[in-house]
């Protein structure tokens, strides 16, 4: 096994719960594109070697943005699929990594990533038989409603995670996973249907996934005053 590492963003999505017609990974948020963030803390980890963003081939706002800071260390594909798994694993197959290569999916939509979160997941996952994905314990109790948006019964929160993004595999065994079962939201289902076991790494709510446009005032005041650790 080695250790070298890869980091792979899915693109080609639309993002229609944003309500905007410009793909929510170019919209923008304190003075970039909104994917340009998750970029920057990927790109910035010398353990990196290079960063795959996965787009649509029929994609014509890549190229309209600056992303010359990042040099040959950021790599456009136009191999997007309909789906986020799709997207992944067609990345994955247009990267030709080796099939021990540690591979880091990240979402475009969680642009406040911190170097700390990320060099986390680094540590902790490099010598794991597996692998795994930040996550944060759930706080708030949850209630399960019926078809009349009334409480059913409330759920225990007991031991339950919120996953996020990186979600960090060998290439091989990922690739593995996402052939055999496709449909799934989060590259870990797929492991997990494999039978295996993600290890899940301590992260906090800061790296949340931009959905809403409530969402977007939140990520550009903690990238403005600088609350990114």
């Amino acid at each position: 096994m080695t250790d070298s590492f890869y980091a792979l963003v899915p693109a080609a999505g639309f993002g229609a719960r944003m309500g905007q017609e410009t793909p929510k990974q170019y919209m923008p948020l304190a003075g970039r594109p909104m994917i340009y963030h998750a970029l920057l803390t990927l790109c910035g980890n010398a353990e990196i070697t290079t960063v795959f963003v996965v787009l649509s081939s029929e994609d014509t706002l890549w190229r309209t943005f600056d992303w010359s800071t990042f040099g040959d260390k950021l790599q456009p594909l136009y191999c997007g699929g309909q789906t986020r798994a799709e997207s992944v694993l067609n990345g994955l197959l247009a990267s030709e990594l080796e099939p021990e290569d540690w591979v880091l999916v990240h979402d475009a939509a969680r642009p406040c990533l911190s170097a700390l979160q990320l060099t986390r997941l680094l540590d902790e996952l490099r010598n794991d038989d597996v692998g795994g994905l930040l996550a944060v314990p759930v706080a708030d109790t949850l209630k399960r409603s019926d078809a009349m948006q009334r409480v059913e019964h409330t759920e225990s929160r007991a031991s339950l995670w919120q996953a996020q993004t990186p979600q960090m595999f060998r290439t091989g065994l990922l690739v593995q996973a996402l052939q055999s079962i496709p449909n799934v939201t989060d590259d870990a289902s797929a492991i997990e249907a494999l039978g295996l076991k993600p290890k899940l790494v301590s992260s906090d709510t800061s790296n949340f996934k931009v959905t809403y446009p409530q969402d977007l005032q939140m990520a550009e005041l903690l990238l403005q005053h600088g609350n990114i650790k």
